[in-house]
Parts: C-alpha cells; structure tokens; sequence
C-alpha cells in the first residue's frame, strides 16, 4: 500500500520566490533565510518521495471572489505556473499524480469531507516557492521538479475559513485514503503558509516571534491543542494572513501518531526546525517530521 512517511512545513512567501529567481540569494537580507533549507534539500534529496501531497492556498489566481471551495483536490496530469501579474515564476511545470489523486479524493468524500475536484488549474507562488526552498533549482539533467505533486488548496483568504480541527481531521482522512492505495508509493505531505504576517490595515507588518515558536512547539508536541486553537486567536496573536497555519495542521493530522482527533501512537522525529524574522513582511517557519 502507499503510506505517508513525512510531512514539511513551510512558508511560502512570494518574495522568497522573486530572489531565488533574480539571483539574490546569497544578499545580506536573504542568506539566512536559505541558509535555513540547506538541511531540507539535503534532506528531501536522501529521502526522495514518489509523490508530494501539497497543502497550499491560492491567492486569487486558479480561483476568485467568484468560486471560492473551501477545500479543493488537482486531479489532473499537470499544473502550469500561473502568472501573478509580473510573468509566470520560471519554474518547471508541475506533474501530477492523477491516479492516486483520484482515488484520494474518491476516499475522502466517502468519509464525508467536501472536496471540489480540479481537473485544470496554474498554481502560483503558495505551491512552487515551498517546492523551490525544498528541491532547490531545477535538476539540470531532467528540467523537472523531483516527483509528482498533489495540489490541495484551502480557502484561508475568505471567509468563512474553515477550522484548525476540521483541517486536523481532514488529515486523518487523507492518511487513511493514501494507505487504501493499492501501489507501494512513499507519500510525504507538505502544508504551506504563515507563519504570523498582516497585510492590511493598522497592524500591516505584525510579526508575533513569541507565538510563532509556540505554534510550532504545539504544533510538534501538542497538535490535539494546536488543533482546538479558535480563529480569533490566529488573528489576534498572528494577524489575519496568519491563519493560513490551518493548512500545516492538515499535514500533522496525516501523521501516524494521530488517530481518532488523538494523539496515541509514537510520536515522529523532528528532523529539522527553522524559523526567522524577516522576509520580506513576515515570519518564516519550518520544520520537518518523520513518523518512526
């Protein structure tokens, strides 16, 4: 059966994508940031998945104020890099896994979650700038991303937006579609976005470095609470982009050690923690799990 090895964690902050792309990397103000995936590419070149199950929210590109699904499954071949105004990130284009995509959204229906199937979609900078920080520049043998990716967008832009538990539960749900799979795949899953930054309004600029760090200890240790945190928390405490940090808790969700919305099985490795303040007007955070 395919099984869920890992899952990733990641901001995806579209300036992270423009300095990769114009060569800025190793600048002052972006070498630390890097610096905190050096590990993470290593990492995910020794522990080489056949398919991402990518969480990520878009940000009005595939979808708009006109259809908004609260939780939305590509199921399709492939997924051009959409342009966000400035040209298309020149980044390979994204191959699917149409197969266990559909099977993932088959089972995952059957276990009463409402997914909206998307059979043609351009991902922005939510999807490819995590599969940058991760897989590093394009291979220059192949021109390709490493293995097939499953999009999974969220509605966190929106709202209503749906709960960390709903998103925690989802995850359980996706774990349980994946190993129904009848082919021997290794799955790592991957949820995107936060950590705390406001956009808009007087707290444009809001970075919370205190509950930040104790979102990812949570998050690691605690995820039943980090699952029962309320949305007016996430705004209060991380600002209202912050509550993108829905999408990691589907990602911990899948993880072995939950069952039932409880934490009763062997806890996963963390292999990799990172978090930094600035980029560009927000947080970054990072961590990598492992189920034992």
């Amino acid at each position: 059966m395919a099984k869920i090895t890992a899952s990733v964690y990641t901001s995806h902050v579209p300036a992270i994508g423009a300095a990769m792309d114009l060569g800025k990397t190793q600048e002052d103000y972006w070498k630390p940031v890097f610096a905190g995936y050096e590990y993470s590419k290593q990492w995910l070149k020794d522990n080489k998945p056949d398919v991402i199950f990518l969480v990520f929210n878009d940000h009005a590109t595939a979808f708009s104020l006109d259809m908004i699904p609260t939780f939305a499954i590509g199921t399709a071949d492939s997924y051009e890099p959409a342009d966000e105004g400035w040209g298309p990130r020149p980044v390979p284009v994204v191959k699917g896994h149409s197969a266990l995509a559909s099977h993932i959204a088959h089972s995952v229906i059957q276990q009463d979650f409402d997914l909206t199937i998307v059979n043609k979609m351009a991902v922005d900078h939510g999807l490819t700038v995590p599969l940058s920080l991760m897989c590093g520049p394009r291979d220059p043998q192949t021109g390709q991303w490493p293995c097939p990716v499953i999009p999974f967008a969220v509605n966190v832009v929106q709202y209503p937006i749906p709960s960390g538990k709903r998103c925690f539960d989802l995850g359980q749900a996706i774990r349980k579609a994946v190993e129904s799979y009848d082919e021997d795949l290794n799955v790592h899953i991957w949820g995107t976005g936060g950590m705390s930054h406001q956009l808009q309004g007087p707290r444009a600029g809001l970075i919370n470095r205190e509950w930040d760090n104790a979102f990812l200890d949570q998050l690691i240790t605690d995820p039943v609470a980090a699952a029962n945190i309320p949305h007016i928390e996430y705004v209060r405490e991380a600002g209202s982009e912050g509550i993108e940090l829905v999408m990691w808790l589907i990602a911990r969700g899948a993880m072995s050690d939950i069952n039932e919305g409880k934490q009763t099985g062997a806890a996963p490795q963390l292999k990799h923690r990172f978090y930094h303040v600035p980029a560009s007007n927000t947080a970054v955070g990072h961590a990598i799990l492992e189920n034992t």
